[in-house]
């Protein structure tokens, strides 16, 4: 059977919400809680955190006291998040949500039997009362990312990488799991400074940023870690899959076109590889790291070294 409910648009600005739970349900008498008790209910409750996984999780489980359902999804592309609860299943209700023209992503709920229009409205209704929750979230999210991101390239900034790092290597010990990084350098970028100027130079630091950033997985994390430099964490990753995304990263920026006052001007970039060694520290990490950069750069450039 098609799913119940296509995507809908909720305004809560001007949305009626009339249907409060007027028709049949089978599951009513197991119920203990009222739709308006559980709207106050969630009012309290949602405002205590900023994380949005985790006021999500919280609204999914508290609805189900008054509308049983196996999954929920929600999706903000502007603020690259994507978070699922549950398991899914055939008949969905979802909702594209804005709020006084705002856009504050899409919201869908499944499950194995379909929706009655009572549920469904009750579900808008509930909805009402995880807007503001979820758009502090979002404002807190877009915050953090600022704060954490180079405001040049959109990768990680040194802040960001210094967190990452010290998660990572923590998490790659206590699950005894492979951690490596590659460290690279854009070749030859004070050259580009000088001939065409620090904006073109700006240019292609962007343009190197985004090809390493499309060669990479969704797990993988990319930061800006000096004027030119970059360094990518690669998780749960052996020295030898590093060395292949290493090479695929080096191909990826030696086949841009990057063009300069319709010149094309090529570019490339040396890469440093190391992969953790048990009882290693994060500095110990980064400084084979660079020394294998270094000896990338010292036999030619445009290649990549590993760590010994």
């Amino acid at each position: 059977m098609a799913p119940t409910k296509p995507s809908n648009t909720i305004d809560f600005d001007s949305a009626k919400l009339q249907r409060l739970g007027l028709g049949d349900n089978p599951l009513r008498g197991k119920r203990q809680i009222s739709l308006a008790d559980l709207r106050r209910q969630l009012s309290t409750q949602l405002q205590t955190s900023l994380e949005a996984d985790r006021i999500l999780a919280l609204f999914f489980r508290e609805i189900q006291a008054l509308v049983p359902l196996d999954y929920l999804s929600y999706q903000h592309s502007g603020a690259d998040l994507r978070l699922e609860f549950g398991e899914s299943a055939n008949h969905c209700a979802g909702y594209r949500l804005t709020h006084s023209g705002e856009y504050l992503g899409e919201l869908s709920f499944r499950r194995r039997h379909p929706f009655s229009e009572t549920e469904l409205g009750q579900l808008e209704s509930l909805i009402a009362s995880l807007l503001y929750p979820l758009r502090n979230a979002l404002l807190y999210r877009a915050a953090i990312q600022t704060a954490l991101r180079d405001a040049l390239t959109g990768t990680g900034n040194r802040i960001a990488m210094d967190q990452a790092m010290s998660r990572e290597v923590e998490l790659a010990r206590r699950n005894l799991q492979p951690l490596s990084i590659l460290m690279l350098d854009l070749d030859h970028f004070k050259r580009i400074n000088d001939e065409f100027g620090h904006s073109s130079g700006d240019e292609a630091l962007r343009a190197v940023a985004m090809a390493i950033k499309a060669s990479l997985r969704n797990v993988d994390m990319v930061f800006r870690f000096g004027g030119e430099e970059f360094l990518v964490l690669l998780s749960n990753t052996p020295g030898s899959s590093a060395i292949q995304v290493g090479e695929r990263l080096r191909n990826a920026v030696e086949e841009l076109p990057f063009l300069i006052d319709e010149k094309r001007v090529p570019l490339s970039i040396s890469l440093g590889c190391a992969t953790l060694i048990p009882g290693e520290s994060v500095d110990d990490l980064l400084h084979r790291a660079d020394m294998a950069l270094y000896a990338a750069k010292r036999d030619g450039r445009n290649r990549l070294a590993c760590a010994s």
